[in-house]
């Protein structure tokens, strides 16, 4: 699989297709394996690439100390450069999307067009920067079978399919516990982004699940009308992971965007 050096560390990226270059960022804790069915869904009209971040997949191992969302953007705009190009469409999911919203902010121009989906631009609060602590006490403790079984739940819809809950699953007991540490810290002191949004000028798409309990439709919209000139969809029948709850309606809506 392909690696490259970003940065003083190797990161793990899978390619697909031909076309312009669209660049896929994952959520927490997840792997480019959330994309499966983008890359080969996108493969016709976009060269895909989906990487693992710093700590994730098959990237170089992380020693537990936060995962900015600047370095992770500093991170993508470099692999973006090296792979030859000069900008990308950027899609990023919860996470994801922190670190997209972090490379408008540092590496405008690398941004083409921005797919922000079940993500959102304010800092946590007291509390969440606690819920994470918290989080991150946990699963030092326990292990990631636990957090697993709360993710499931968490993350997915009532009625998702099994097949999504086991890729899930799959996906974060994958996931290095030094990892989670690094992005629940990491994610706990990103900055505020809000008033970034109304400095977006590229075509930008945010991508709601209808039934995702973290960050509702109405959040997602509201952060689309920030955006001018923004589109703003909902997924039917998916949580806080459309991709992989329903691939075929994600897939279809970064089609009809980027046509």
């Amino acid at each position: 699989m392909p690696m490259v050096t970003i940065n003083g560390r190797e990161l793990h990226f899978a390619r697909q297709g031909s076309g312009p270059l669209a660049v896929l960022i994952h959520g927490y804790p997840l792997d480019h394996t959330m994309w499966l069915d983008q890359l080969s869904g996108l493969s016709g009209v976009r060269t895909t690439v989906a990487l693992d971040l710093p700590g994730y997949g098959m990237s170089e191992r992380v020693t537990g100390q936060p995962l900015t969302m600047h370095q992770l953007a500093d991170d993508v705009a470099g692999l973006i450069g090296e792979l030859g190009e000069s900008s990308a469409d950027v899609v990023g999911l919860s996470m994801g999307g922190y670190v997209a919203l972090a490379l408008w902010e540092r590496h405008p121009d690398v941004v083409r067009t921005l797919v922000l989906a079940n993500t959102r631009a304010a800092a946590d609060s007291e509390e969440g920067r606690a819920g994470r602590e918290a989080q991150a006490v946990a699963v030092v403790g326990e292990g990631r079978a636990e957090l697993a079984a709360r993710l499931v739940d968490a993350l997915l819809s009532p009625g998702a399919e099994l097949v999504a809950k086991a890729r899930l699953r799959t996906m974060v007991e994958s996931t290095p516990v030094e990892t989670i540490v690094a992005s629940l810290r990491g994610m706990a002191e990103r900055s505020d982004r809000t008033e970034l949004l109304g400095s977006i000028t590229v075509p930008t798409l945010a991508i709601a699940g209808e039934e995702d309990g973290l960050i509702p439709p109405l959040d997602m919209h509201e952060l689309s009308a920030a955006i001018s000139g923004s589109e703003f969809l909902v997924v039917p029948g998916a949580g806080h992971l459309p991709p992989i709850e329903r691939p075929a309606a994600f897939t279809e809506a970064l089609l009809n965007f980027w046509s």
